[in-house]
C-alpha cells in the first residue's frame, strides 16, 4: 500500500532536485554581472541567462548525486534521518536512475556552457569542468568532500569565488578585478553558512556514519562561531566591495542586514531540535539571497 506522504515521482524528482537550495547558484551570477557593469558599463542578457542555466545545472547534478551517494554509503536512513527526507533513501526513485539524471544534469551544463567558452575561451572551459569535477567529488570518490571538513570551504570556492569571477570575466570581455574577488567571498559566506546549519543538524548521525565535518571535529560551540562569523564578515564584505565598485555612502546599507545576522547567530546557538535547524537552514538561504540582491542593487543604481 501506498504511503500517503509519498510524494509520487514527479514530486520525488522535484524532492531530489532540492529546489531551495537552487538561489545559491543564481545569486552569484547576478552579483557578478552587476560587478560587472558597475566598474565597465558592460552587460550580455545572454551571458546571464545561460550561465544562471549551467549554474542551476551544476548545482542540480550535485543534489541528485548526493541524493544517491549517500544512500548507497548508508548514511540516509530514513528511521534516523533528521533533515528533509530523501528520494532515494526512501525507495521513491532508483539509484541506477538517479544516477543517470545527474549524468545528464552534468553533460548538459558541460555542452550548453559551450557558448560561455566560446566567450570567454580556455578559463572558462576549466572553471567550468573544475565546477562539474567538484559536483561530482562532493559525494563521490573514495574521499568525499562532505565527509569532511572542507565542505564550507567548497561551498565558498565554488559558489563564491567562482561563480562570481566567472561571471564578471565573461561579463567584462577577459577581465577580473579584485573588488569582483571580494563580491564572490561575500556572496560565498552565506552559501557556507547554510552548510554549517546542515551539518550541525546532522551532527550526531554524521558522527555515526563516520563523517569528519567541521562540527563533528570541533563541537556545536565552534560551529556556532563559524557560522556567526560568516555572516558578519559577509556583510562586511558585501559593503566593502559596494564602495570599492564606486557606490560610496550608499555602501553602508548592506550594514542594515547586522540585526538579521544576529537574530540568526542567536537562533543557531539557541537550537536543539531538528526541526529548529530546518528552519535555520532556509531562514539563512533567504539572508544570502537578500544579501546578494542588496549587494546587486547597490551595485548597478550607484553607477549610472
Amino acid at each position: 500500500m501506498k504511503d500517503a506522504s509519498e510524494p509520487g515521482k514527479p514530486g520525488a524528482w522535484v524532492l531530489a532536485a532540492r529546489p531551495k537550495t537552487l538561489p545559491v547558484a543564481v545569486v552569484p551570477v547576478v552579483v557578478g554581472s552587476a560587478m560587472a557593469f558597475a566598474e565597465t558599463s558592460m552587460f550580455s542578457v545572454s551571458i546571464v541567462v545561460v550561465a544562471m542555466i549551467c549554474a542551476l545545472l551544476i548545482q542540480i547534478g550535485t543534489n541528485l548525486h548526493n541524493d544517491v551517494a549517500d544512500f548507497e554509503r548508508g548514511a540516509d536512513d530514513p528511521a534516523t534521518r533528521l533533515g528533509p527526507r530523501r528520494a532515494t533513501a526512501e525507495g521513491w526513485l532508483q539509484p541506477r536512475a538517479v544516477n543517470l539524471a545527474a549524468a545528464i544534469s552534468f553533460a548538459a551544463a558541460f555542452f550548453i556552457g559551450l557558448y560561455l567558452v566560446a566567450i570567454g575561451g580556455w578559463p572558462i572551459l576549466l572553471l567550468g569542468v573544475t565546477a562539474i569535477a567538484a559536483g561530482y567529488a562532493y559525494s563521490g570518490g573514495p574521499r568525499p568532500i562532505a565527509y569532511t571538513c572542507f565542505g564550507e570551504v567548497f561551498v565558498l570556492a565554488f559558489f563564491g569565488l567562482a561563480a562570481v569571477g566567472g561571471t564578471y570575466y565573461l561579463q567584462a570581455s577577459g577581465r577580473l578585478t579584485g573588488a569582483a574577488l571580494l563580491a564572490g567571498i561575500a556572496v560565498g559566506l552565506p552559501a557556507a553558512a547554510v552548510l554549517v546549519v546542515n551539518n550541525t543538524r546532522d551532527l550526531d548521525a554524521d558522527r555515526r556514519a563516520g563523517r569528519r565535518t567541521f562540527p563533528v571535529m570541533f563541537g556545536k560551540t565552534a560551529s556556532h562561531i563559524q557560522y556567526s562569523g560568516f555572516l558578519l564578515a559577509s556583510i562586511l564584505l558585501a559593503s566593502a566591495t559596494a564602495w570599492q565598485a564606486g557606490a560610496g555612502a550608499w555602501a553602508a546599507g548592506c550594514l542594515l542586514m547586522f540585526p538579521w545576522a544576529y537574530h540568526l547567530g542567536r537562533c543557531f546557538r539557541e537550537a536543539s531540535a531538528p526541526g529548529v535547524f530546518n528552519q535555520l537552514l532556509a531562514a539563512t538561504a533567504r539572508f544570502g539571497l537578500c544579501l546578494g540582491a542588496v549587494l546587486s542593487l547597490l551595485l548597478v543604481v550607484t553607477s549610472q
